[in-house]
């Protein structure tokens, strides 16, 4: 569980990362064997790009793997349909949450198509993403689609 806390402190840097730069602060990392494969962040102000939340934009930096059932997927905000979509078409084994008070997400789905699912209510990642919602409330309802 230790090693879920310290992958979930470079995923919420790459929040943080987003958030510095204007956009949504939702980062994710992929690791397999202890070792990150990738890191990545929403950049769907910054390119405006509707499908560049923090969980594609790193598994496209991870780029092509034969497989990815042993990989972790670690993310400061529980997934939108969207990305767990793509972590369901992909087979990623297990994914780690950040928090999901902001946003439910989908990790119902992700466990019905058998992606282990942990939650870690952390609260880095809740208080990042609080205050971006009230800093701009306009943006967090264009990201969830007013789905909130």
């Amino acid at each position: 569980m230790n090693r879920d806390h310290e992958f979930m402190a470079l995923a919420l840097e790459q929040a943080r990362k987003s958030y510095d730069e204007g956009g949504v602060p939702v980062g994710a990392v992929m690791v397999e064997n202890g070792k990150v494969l990738a890191a990545g962040h929403n950049q769907r102000v910054q390119q405006g790009d509707p499908i560049a939340h923090g969980e594609m934009d790193c598994i496209r930096k991870a780029g092509r793997c034969a497989r990815y059932d042993t990989v972790t997927l670690y993310t400061t905000l529980s997934p939108c349909m969207m990305c767990a979509g793509a972590i369901v078409q992909f087979g990623i084994g297990r994914v780690v949450v950040g928090e999901d008070r902001n946003f439910k997400g989908n990790a119902g789905f992700l466990r019905e198509h058998g992606v282990e699912v942990s939650l870690l209510d952390d609260e880095g990642c809740r208080s990042l993403m609080d205050a971006f919602i009230a800093e701009r409330p306009d943006l967090w309802d264009e990201d969830i689609a007013g789905n909130g």
